[in-house]
């Protein structure tokens, strides 16, 4: 029990110095399901890691194949695991019955990382979505405690692909600048607009009107999602709404400043998220 515990107190650190915006809406969960939160982050934060830090691709590949027999090896064995993280991921995926296919398809979508720059059409790129995100959002719901089986996890999914959305919006700077382009190359065609001109930088009207779409595109998956707010446990909505909420805020920053994502990074303050987490718990108790 002492292992499991300092592996829960390991994992709350890491969720406390990189997980964002997502811990400011874990505080508000009970602490069992809050502990759970913080284990599965961590989890999937060195999946992101493995693929994200320098070195060569052979080496990333061979991380994550690594991971996914660590994956494997924590829901087989009772004892044995040799991460950290480990001990609380198994006890997590134990407790609240969480399938090993949604942990298996994020690890796929980290390796569509190393392998995939471009992505032709949505469909594309949805399926690239619903692995790195869709599928954490099935991981959350088995966590937050849901009832409305398979229209949940639809809104799950329509939730997690919001969020991935939001990312790949705020980001295009930044993934340009390592080699990335997410949006989808019928997309930049349709608005005459080029992989050239987002290395430019430059927000032309052309850009401004490709984000409109996108920026609306992405609006209809959060207004799909939110149904699921009701068809979770009680105690997990509060989370579940300040988790939207602080995504979506992103959204209407974007707006606000023109569509242009070209200057200083997107961030909301931390006051801000504190707001919004502070804000979904008075309506929880209303």
């Amino acid at each position: 029990m002492d292992d499991i515990q300092s592996s829960y107190d390991y994992c709350r650190r890491i969720a406390r110095t990189r997980a964002g915006n997502f811990y400011y809406s874990f505080i508000v969960l009970p602490a069992e399901r809050r502990q759970a939160m913080y284990a599965v982050y961590a989890f999937m934060r060195y999946c992101d890691d493995i693929v994200d830090e320098t070195g060569a691709p052979d080496d990333k590949r061979a991380g994550l194949s690594a991971w996914r027999r660590l994956l494997a090896q924590a829901y087989r064995l009772p004892d044995g695991v040799s991460h950290p993280i480990l001990p609380a991921f198994r006890d997590t995926v134990q407790r609240f019955a969480i399938p090993q296919s949604c942990f298996e398809a994020i690890i796929d979508g980290a390796e569509m990382d190393l392998d995939l720059t471009r992505y032709r059409t949505f469909d594309a790129l949805r399926e690239y979505c619903y692995r790195v995100a869709s599928a954490v959002g099935l991981v959350c719901i088995h966590i937050f405690g849901f009832s409305g089986g398979d229209q949940a996890c639809r809104y799950a999914e329509s939730c997690g692909l919001a969020f991935q959305l939001t990312n790949i919006l705020r980001d295009i700077p930044e993934d340009a600048q390592m080699g990335r382009i997410y949006l989808p190359q019928e997309d930049l065609e349709d608005f005459s607009f080029t992989e050239d001109d987002i290395r430019c930088g430059v927000a032309t009207p052309d850009f401004r009107r490709l984000m409109q779409f996108e920026v609306e595109r992405a609006h209809g998956y959060y207004r799909e999602a939110l149904p699921l707010i009701a068809l979770v446990h009680p105690s997990s909505r509060a989370c579940l709404s300040a988790m939207i909420r602080i995504y979506w805020q992103h959204l209407y920053e974007i707006e606000r400043r023109n569509y242009d994502v070209f200057g200083p990074r997107i961030r909301l303050p931390a006051w801000k998220k504190l707001a919004i987490a502070a804000g979904a718990i008075v309506r929880k108790r209303v």
